[in-house]
């Protein structure tokens, strides 16, 4: 059955951070909670996971009360929580117990996590070359970047093995070699049939993954629903072409908005398929060679733009 989300509401005094959020994931999958700063997604997170008490609406896992003593949960925060100085090993044990991973098992897990996720260096001291073969002291939280603190925190989160998992900015700090590691992983997770919910502002992640979407503004739902029938129904509006010598006077007099162009390649937006097949016929006719022609649907960060600016103009 899967996790529900009903009427969630939160506020703090008279201002209203959430209103009204429902949403459902009746298989595993990844459901994307997106929104502008300050919209909300974080606070919706914590009420989920109960951290944060909610004013309003339930929280149902497999049709009753999400109790995270008993239903096996990993939450990657969008903030720093690791203890700056204390050993990473003997933080990652600590949480992990926290979750009932007992340490013989907690042990296995992170060692196959550290590899995965190219951080055993940081866990693991290592015989250094000398007379007395001293050993490295175990790396501190405060003595690793911001994206090996961002790993090991993922770590964290996979530690339980959870059936559900919570990312906020999973790929926040991440360079691309870091990016495409914890990309990987959270494909395998989505394999092996988790429920994840993410939130994140890089809306390329979000289509990579995600099914179904909410989009938040200002605590309000301003948009809802599987992703893919939400950008069928704005139609195929976003043209590449790529040619082979200068075109701009027939795509204006095509009466084509040019969004961008170099050298001979140009980012169109059109009303539709037929405006696109009115220029690809008057490119063709002028015997000019087109490389590429490609016709598609808006992105998700034009959608975002769109009802989130819509929402705005009306306020």
């Amino acid at each position: 059955m899967g996790l529900t989300v009903s009427h969630l509401h939160k506020k703090y005094g008279e201002k209203t951070v959430v209103e009204d959020l429902s949403f459902e994931m009746a298989s595993p999958g990844v459901y994307a909670l997106l929104g502008t700063n300050g919209a909300g997604k974080t606070t919706s997170i914590r009420m989920i996971l109960g951290i944060l008490a909610k004013d309003g609406g339930e929280v149902l896992w497999n049709g009753a009360p999400l109790d995270i003593n008993k239903c096996s949960v990993g939450y990657l925060a969008e903030e720093r929580g690791l203890y700056p100085k204390y050993p990473l090993m003997d933080q990652l044990i600590y949480f992990a117990s926290l979750r009932g991973v007992s340490k013989t098992d907690a042990k296995a897990r992170i060692n196959y996590w550290a590899q995965r996720l190219e951080v055993s260096e940081y866990l693991y001291p290592s015989a250094v070359p000398g007379s007395r073969m001293k050993r490295e002291k175990p790396k501190l939280a405060d003595q690793l970047s911001k994206g090996n603190q961002q790993k090991i925190q993922f770590m964290t989160a996979l530690l339980p093995d959870p059936e559900l998992i919570i990312l906020d900015e999973p790929l926040s700090g991440l360079d691309p070699v870091n990016t495409d590691i914890i990309r990987n992983i959270i494909r395998e997770e989505i394999s092996a049939g988790k429920y994840i919910i993410m939130s994140s502002h890089q809306m390329a992640t979000v289509e990579e993954f995600c099914t179904d979407i909410t989009i938040l503004d200002r605590s309000k739902t301003v948009l809802q629903g599987n992703l893919n029938e939400i950008k069928k129904s704005y139609g195929r509006t976003n043209l590449h072409l790529k040619v082979e010598r200068n075109v701009t006077d027939i795509i204006n007099r095509a009466g084509v908005i040019i969004v961008s162009e170099k050298e001979n390649e140009y980012s169109l937006k059109v009303t539709g398929d037929k405006q696109a097949n009115d220029l690809l016929m008057l490119i063709a006719g002028e015997g000019i060679p087109i490389v590429t022609f490609d016709l598609s649907e808006p992105s998700l960060h034009e959608i975002f733009v769109e009802r989130v600016g819509e929402v705005h103009d009306e306020n």
